[in-house]
């Protein structure tokens, strides 16, 4: 039984889509105008995303960044596409998740063709840690929703991590932004972790007095 009493945790992210809600609201509706579908615009995201991959794994560190910078509006915009369509269900949620961890991994798969062409391996390395904990972020939340226990929280979701890794790319010191990510995606998940243990542990309780309750009734 979970607490359903709990306060959702406040996170960068709602507060984003909030301050910008107005905006993001005028585009959503000026795309549905044009008869564009909330999906297009996922993959949109994914092609730009993809395509800055190759820039960064070209040596085109600044050119990548611009492209990702470009692409990144995407994945908000098609989610208001999608509310205000009355689509916004489980599939549509399923599918720009995804999305949203493939456009995650042609960034870091980039910089690790970038790295290893430059005989970088000690960045390599950070970039395999950097990928292995956004995975974990985004897993943990995944696993802990499909057993009814939100995991909304952490220091560095999905927004925080392209916020940190883009001023490296750009100005192409992709190492500094990859040691933030490399120590602070898996500290995010540990976060996701306790928050799961607690909900789980109040659940726990709740049904035991419930029970108790039961066999006293």
């Amino acid at each position: 039984m979970i607490n359903e009493n709990r306060p959702e945790p406040r996170t960068f992210t709602a507060f984003l889509r909030k301050t910008f809600k107005g905006v993001l609201d005028s585009a959503a509706a000026f795309m549905n105008g044009l008869g564009v579908h909330p999906n297009l615009v996922t993959f949109l995201g994914l092609v730009g995303n993809l395509a800055a991959g190759v820039l960064i794994a070209l040596g085109h560190l600044t050119w990548g960044g611009v492209l990702a910078l470009l692409a990144g509006p995407l994945d908000a915009l098609d989610g208001a596409m999608a509310r205000q369509r009355g689509e916004a269900g489980h599939y549509g949620a399923f599918y720009d998740s995804v999305i949203d961890r493939y456009s995650e991994i042609a960034l870091y798969g980039g910089l690790l063709i970038y790295f290893s062409k430059t005989d970088s391996w000690q960045n390599a390395l950070l970039v395999f840690f950097a990928t292995a904990g956004s995975l974990m972020v985004s897993y943990t939340r995944a696993r802990a929703e499909a057993l009814q226990f939100p995991a909304k929280i952490g220091l560095l979701t999905r927004v925080e991590r392209y916020i940190v890794l883009m001023p490296g790319v750009l100005f192409r010191r992709p190492e500094i932004s990859l040691w933030i990510l490399a120590v602070l995606t898996h500290f995010t998940a540990l976060q996701r972790i306790w928050y799961v243990h607690q909900q789980a542990r109040e659940s726990g309780r709740a049904g035991e007095r419930q029970q108790r309750k039961d066999n006293h009734g």
